[in-house]
């Protein structure tokens, strides 16, 4: 594992083919989403305005892969009836859908068969996984890179299993 950890960004602009990144917890308690998820809470208003400082350089960063021809896919594993984090999440999703992500959700009991990775992660072009590591309450401690192919052949195999099995975002019905 390289102590180099390269951003999204970065592996955004080098990948030539595939994007795909899986996640698999039901809270996430990233301090740049803080303010937005309580506002959400309290009030139901949240920004789903692609052209907004909050989103304007994800959409374009995606906008732009896809323009290159690589698909970006997002699976999101989730505990069924959902969180609130999750409700939260969905709600935003059309956003990533507009930039050209493809978004998908798998029930947690549907993915019990499935061998899956220790933790989040990115997979580019089949080759590089940018790993997420979160804390018990969810925060982002810190990122690894690895090119090991046994991992990167762990996490195509397991996204492409979760894939499968995942349902599209405008037919996943939050419960």
């Amino acid at each position: 594992m390289s102590s180099i950890v390269p951003t999204i960004a970065e592996l955004m602009a080098d990948c030539t083919r595939s994007a795909v990144h899986l996640e698999m917890r039901d809270h996430y308690g990233v301090a740049a989403e803080a303010d937005d998820f309580r506002t959400w809470l309290e009030t139901g208003r949240l920004d789903i305005d692609p052209g907004s400082s909050d989103w304007a350089p994800w959409v374009d960063l995606v906008t732009h892969a896809v323009a290159r021809g690589v698909a970006v896919r997002r699976a999101r594993i989730v505990s069924e009836p959902v969180s609130d984090y999750i409700r939260y999440e969905h709600a935003s999703t059309s956003v990533n859908v507009h930039a050209g992500e493809q978004v998908r959700w798998l029930p947690r009991r549907r993915a019990s068969d499935i061998a899956l990775p220790g933790n989040d992660f990115w997979l580019f072009d089949d080759r590089v996984v940018r790993w997420g590591h979160f804390s018990g309450d969810g925060a982002m401690v810190g990122h690894e890179i690895s090119e090991d192919p046994a991992a990167a052949k762990l996490c195509a195999e397991a996204f492409d299993a979760v894939w499968v099995r995942a349902i599209p975002h405008d037919q996943y019905q939050i419960r």
